[in-house]
Formats: C-alpha cells, structure tokens, sequence
C-alpha cells in the first residue's frame, strides 16, 4: 500500500510563477449571495468513494499508471498573504494542516471502479452538460478527468505541469478538488490554481504559454447560465494554451467508452484561497506534489502591458478629455480582471464597471454578452451617459463592443475594424501582420480589409482551436468569430479583455467615436449586412432531421442555379455544400462544418448545429449579404436582409420542423 506524508515546507521552493502577489481587489470584492470563493464556503467533497468498489492498490499502481503521488491536508509554506503564524486569517494553515506539523498524516491512493458513460463527447469547447449530471452520476466527473489524464504519458507526468481555473461557476469548487486528487494519484507533478479557483479561459492560456505547461483544465460553460439548475463544464487545453484539437479530444472521448476504474486520493486537502506552493510527499520519492495558488490577474495583466499603450489608455480614461465608458462584467470571471486593470491601473472611475463578483449563478442571469441577454447595459448605453460600452460572457473570451446611444458594433465588424486599424496597438509595430482568420460562418467583412491591404485571409470551421494551428505555424495575427470571440495570436484563446482594450486603443489614436469609425469603415469597405437567429434547447433529433432533409434538397443536381426569391428580389444559387476544410498546416480535413447556400451576388445563407450547448440541440441560421452603395449601408440589417430571411426560413422549415415561431437570440 503506497502511502503519502503532507509536511509543511517553510521556505519558498524555486518555481513559483513570476509576478503573483496577492490582489487584495479580486479577493477583497464584496461577496454575492452565491459568490463561489471566500471563507466559510463549501468546499469540494471529502471522500464520495466509500463502499463497493474502493480498494487500495495492496503496493501495485493502477494498471497503464505512473507512480501516483497523493497528499493529505494542504501545507502552507511562511510568509505568504495574511501571515503564516499569526494565529488566524488568511495566511493560517487549516486545522488539518496544523495536525499535520505534530504528527504527518497518512493517507491511501485508491482505484475506484467505474463504469463508462457513452456522453462524454466534447465539443467544440469542452464537455458541456447540465450541472445535475456531473451530481447525480456516479463518478462522472471523475471518469472524464481521468479520460484527460489519461492522454499524458506516464513517462511524462512526474515532470508535467497542468493549469486548473474556471469562471466561478456552481459545482466549479467541487471539481478542482477533484482535479487536485486524481493528478495527484496520477503522478501530476504539479498542479498551478487560480486563487479561490478563479481564472479566466484567457488567462488560463497566458499562463500556459508562460510557464510552459502541458496544458490546463478549464472549468467553464462560457456563456451557458449557471446555479445549481444552469450547465457546468470541463475543457482541456494543450501546450500551446489552445483548446484541444479534435485528434485528442477524441482520443478522451474513446477512453471515457472504455474506462472501468480511475486513480484518487480522496482525503487530500488544499486550501484554494491562499496564494503560495503546498507540497506533499510521498514516502521514499524524491519529488514531492506541488499545487500553486496563483494570482489570478497578475499574469495577465502583465502580458497586455506589453501589447498595448498603458499610458496612452490611461490618458484615455482618466486624462482631461476622459472617455465615459461602461463595463458589464456579467457577474462572470471578468470582474477582478477589469477592477484591477481598467479602474485600479487605467483609472477608470471605479463606478464604470458593474456586477462585476463572479457569482455561482451568475446573478440568475445568462452571461452571453448579446443584445438579448446583456439588455441593461444596452439600455444603459442608450441613455447617452456614455460614450464606449462593453460587456463579457462568463470565462471572459467573449465580448460586445458599443457606442453612445447604444449603437452596436457586430462582431463580424468588430475585427474588420481592428484589422483596419491594426497598427493603433504597439504589439503589431513589433511583430507585423502575419495574417487574418475568420470562422466560416462569420461575415465576409474581414476579407475586404484583406483583399484591400494584401493580407492573406484564411476561413475556418467554428471553434479556436483551427486558429492556433495557423498561428504556431506563424500564418496568423489576428482572427475572430461572429458569436463574439476576438483575439490575436498572443494567446491561442479569443480574448474579451483584449478586444476592448483593441477597441480602446483605436479610439486614442483615431479620436472619434464608436459609430464614426465603424461609419468609416463601411464608406470605405462597403458593409456586409449580418444576422444569426438562434434557435436554442430544440427537440437534438428534431433538429438533426431537419439539417439532413435540407442537406438532400440542397445536394441535389438541379439546386444549383435554381431561382429562388422573395418578392421582388431573386437570388441565384451559385453553391450548395456543408463545408469542409482542408487544414494547411496538418492536412487534417474537418468535415460536415455547416451547410451552406452561397448565391451569385455573394450572399450567404448557413445552418448549423452549435456544439456549444449542453441540453437539446441549438440551430443557428447566418445570413450575409454585402452592400457597396453608399445609400445603402446604413439601413437596419433585419430589413436588408429579410429577403433571405425569408427565403431560408421557407427552405428550411425551421419553424414548422421544430416547432419555434421564431428564435430565442437575434444578433
């Protein structure tokens, strides 16, 4: 029986993540009703393996297993935030951890039997289900997490360093407990948490790429509601701080078919609400299991400093021509980040950011920064109180960007205007533009400022991941995705944060507003007129039935060239297909991405269904139609496009398939 001893290590061992001092603004914020972090909170459970089906491993490891290194109470090393020694507060160790400097604790690595479950395919983002099946199932959460551990080597886990944070989210605390105990029992070496678990997906990937991970565990369902009846989440990102491609991702979903026992150390205890290393240590192993509390904004923040003008953004937002802005953080992961870096270092008055405690539930709100569910700060914005207006979804990678009066910028516009405007951030002088990336179903606006700068421009499925391939392989700068993801190649996430700040930067330079800018641009590009209509939580086989019957109309012989109109105006079909693309960089193919109705005229009419969601199946149906005459480019886009609208909802049978007279969300 191999046993594990915790002891308290009172010195600061080498390897502790640069810049990660306590941020008295993100632990200090007052806590909501359903805040996820802070004393006196319920932590993740202590042991749910007792009965049937808990052995020890009787001096063997698990089968196919490097030799684990479970702990026991969490050890605080001295002289960290709050005072180690004395006597209470933060910086106290807990009682198991003062048991422990009288007499070390032991504690078993134990296999649990299992069984498998046939769900466990991620999508584009992660595992996403409802947070009542990773409760109510028997070690359905711990079977995923060994699926991922499972990925890594043996031979590679005693050196390998995994990032663990998330969104605050309910059931979040539970998990990284048991993250912590199974790579323990696994033979993670270590293990670097955001402070009371709270890291943005951002962020996550800025630490990988800095410290040079394996990779991290994301806890999130992005901008699905949470609490206790909302969608919980478990993504996994690889060294490159990118999501996992679909080469890996399928290899975990093949595992967790076939898993019958997983490795824990279920008595092992870590306080998440300290920062500084805890140290456990396996009798008769040289290396001891390290888990690091990290600040959570302090890497960061200390990486957009070095992308973009500080002092410009400063003058910007606190200078004597101060920009009126407002932030809505949503209740989600954001919050701290914009406190500490756009109110405490831009000096922002500290009353233009709101809701900005990550909450378990997000407030009872659903943090997707869109017109529809982000509608106070868009009324806010109307007021004219202010001049730039912004908003987050729950792990920070998605944004909405808005102008006095609420004039709203797409983001389909959003990063053709970046692009447009690109050499407005530092970080751009420094490293040149490589090249320009957008998901398919995002609007052509990208490729004109592409086609009118000579920038090569690459279009991909949805999801990240297809765009870090291009940037390591050094063909991409910057890229983003109409479901309100932008970002560049600093990181391999979208990037929220970043986004505003982008939007921010091109404002100091410019000196004009949102919506002369983005006018601007129409007049000298021309302006694609984009919608998407999603239909949510939709009967999956419904749903399924109806993309395949439309994919028989649309692949048949005579589709091509067909007519198809809506009272006056006639649209010519040109091409018919669910798109594939051919990665340059691997040669991988990725298919059956979305149908698509391409027309003469360059219209675009595209169904597909979203991997985003946790329950039912959600349709999303794009249009987009460019328009050059400058008559015409400031029309509402609903009533440019209603023609194609109409046209598709008509071939489709959208409604009268699933049975919605209209769409939950309207971009």
């Amino acid at each position: 029986m191999q046993l594990l001893r915790a002891i308290t290590r009172t010195e600061d061992p080498p390897g502790t993540l640069a810049g990660s001092p306590s941020c008295s603004d993100c632990s200090a914020e007052p806590r909501g009703a359903r805040a996820p972090y802070g004393d006196g909170l319920r932590v993740g459970p202590r042991s749910p393996h007792t009965g049937p089906g808990l052995r020890g491993h009787r001096g063997r490891n698990p089968p196919e297993r490097s030799p684990p290194l479970p702990g026991r109470a969490a050890p605080l090393r001295g002289g960290i935030a709050g005072g180690a020694g004395s006597g209470g507060g933060s910086g106290s160790p807990p009682a198991a951890a003062r048991n422990c400097e009288r007499r070390p604790a032991m504690v078993q690595i134990v296999t649990v039997k299992s069984k498998p479950y046939g769900d466990q395919k991620p999508g584009t983002s992660g595992l996403r289900k409802r947070v009542t099946v990773f409760q109510s199932n028997a070690h359905y959460t711990e079977n995923f997490i060994q699926s991922i551990l499972d990925t890594v080597p043996p031979g590679e886990r005693q050196e390998a360093t995994l990032v663990v944070g998330g969104d605050g989210r309910f059931y979040m605390r539970d998990a990284i407990h048991l993250i912590v105990r199974i790579a323990a029992a696994n033979g993670i070496g270590r293990l670097v948490i955001g402070q009371n678990g709270i890291l943005s997906t951002p962020a996550v990937s800025c630490i990988i790429r800095k410290i040079k991970a394996i990779g991290g565990i994301i806890l999130t369902a992005s901008h699905n509601p949470g609490g206790p009846n909302g969608d919980f989440g478990i993504k996994f990102n690889i060294a490159n701080g990118g999501p996992a491609p679909e080469g890996i991702t399928d290899k975990i979903f093949q595992i967790s078919k076939k898993i019958e026992e997983y490795a824990i150390c279920p008595d092992l205890q870590v306080d998440l609400s300290t920062i500084g290393k805890q140290q456990f240590d396996l009798e008769n192993k040289f290396k001891p299991f390290t888990v690091e509390i990290v600040d959570s904004v302090e890497a960061y923040a200390n990486m957009l400093r070095n992308i973009f003008d500080f002092h410009a953004l400063k003058e910007l937002l606190s200078g004597k021509n101060q920009l009126k802005i407002r932030i809505d953080a949503m209740h989600g992961v954001v919050g701290p980040y914009v406190k500490k870096i756009l109110c405490e270092e831009l000096g922002a008055p500290a009353n233009s950011a709101v809701n900005c405690t990550p909450l378990e539930d997000f407030g009872g709100h659903h943090p997707d920064p869109n017109l529809t569910y982000a509608a106070d700060l868009v009324q806010t914005m109307k007021t004219g109180e202010y001049d730039f207006g912004a908003a987050f979804d729950g792990d920070g990678d998605r944004n909405m960007i808005l102008g006095k009066h609420g004039f709203f910028v797409n983001p389909s516009d959003s990063v053709a205007v970046i692009a447009a405007n690109i050499f407005s951030i530092p970080y751009f002088q420094q490293t040149g533009v490589r090249g320009f990336a957008r998901s398919m179903p995002t609007s052509g606006a990208l490729d004109r400022v592409a086609q009118a700068t000579k920038i090569a421009l690459y279009e991909t499925p949805t999801g990240w991941k297809f765009f870090g391939n291009l940037m390591d392989a050094n063909k991409l700068s910057l890229c983003g995705e109409e479901s309100f993801g932008t970002g560049s190649d600093h990181i391999r996430e979208k990037d929220g944060l970043w986004a505003v700040l982008a939007w921010l930067s091109i404002l100091a330079t410019r000196k004009q507003s949102v919506e002369d800018i983005m006018k601007d641009h129409w007049q000298k590009y021309g302006r694609n007129f984009f919608t998407r209509y999603d239909y949510e939580e939709v009967d999956a086989d419904a749903a399924s039935k109806m993309m395949k019957d439309l994919e028989a109309v649309m692949f048949d012989r005579s589709f091509v060239g067909k007519k198809l109109s809506c009272g006056d105006k006639v649209y010519t079909v040109e091409k018919a297909d669910n798109f594939e693309y051919n990665d340059p960089v691997d040669g991988s193919v990725s298919k059956n991405q979305g149908l698509r109705l391409i027309f003469s005229d360059g219209s675009r009419i595209i169904f597909r269904l979203s991997g985003t969601g946790s329950a039912g199946a959600t349709v999303r149906l794009y249009i987009d139609s460019y328009e050059k005459d400058p008559q015409k480019i400031h029309e509402d886009p609903q009533v440019m496009l209603a023609p194609l609208i109409s046209i598709a909802l008509k071939l489709s049978q959208l409604h009268e398939r699933t049975g919605r007279t209209g769409p939950t969300v309207i971009t």
